[in-house]
């Protein structure tokens, strides 16, 4: 069975303890919590010559539904703009359900923070892409994330903001 071998799976990388065979993960649900879609500029978009600038920001928020099943909303906002006009911008709240249990609270807060947003990125760039096609724009094409690399660098932020609050205490 494949959810077996996910257990194990997890069990052996993610350093769960020796004999625990209750270390789970399993996507139960994707879904398209929201989306929003807007072209300030009109009709105007189309009638003059525009060098596009492309902004993008991610964002994640966790709700817990109960003590093995979490919510999971991956917030991808893309803004489009010529100079300081926006040609169109697209907030994409791309969402899952999935089960976590058996993992230490560290090994979960990386899973949650990294597997989770990993596997619902490529629905919302799906939807980017189909929504700004229709809104007769072309495709962005976006690149993958390393959600990986993310989760480092904020925790390392959070620890060196950490260690500078306790240092301004100690003064």
């Amino acid at each position: 069975m494949e959810g077996n071998n996910m257990t194990e799976e997890l069990n052996e990388n993610a350093g769960a303890p020796e004999g625990d065979t209750n270390a789970q993960f399993a996507l139960q649900r994707i879904y398209l919590k929201d989306l929003s879609f807007e072209t300030p500029m009109g009709a105007e978009a189309f009638q003059r010559e525009l060098k596009p600038k492309i902004g993008q920001e991610l964002s994640t928020k966790v709700n817990p539904l109960d003590d093995a099943h979490f919510e999971v909303v991956l917030t991808l906002t893309i803004t489009v703009k010529n100079g300081e006009d926006t040609i169109y911008l697209v907030e994409v709240h791309q969402a899952g359900i999935f089960l976590v249990k058996g993992l230490e609270k560290s090994q979960m807060t990386q899973v949650i923070n990294v597997l989770c947003p990993s596997t619902l990125y490529p629905y919302a760039r799906e939807v980017v892409d189909n929504v700004v096609i229709k809104g007769s724009f072309p495709a962005l094409m976006l690149p993958p994330v390393n959600f990986e690399a993310l989760f480092v660098q904020a925790m390392a932020e959070a620890k060196a903001k950490k260690d500078q609050n306790t240092s301004e205490v100690a003064h």
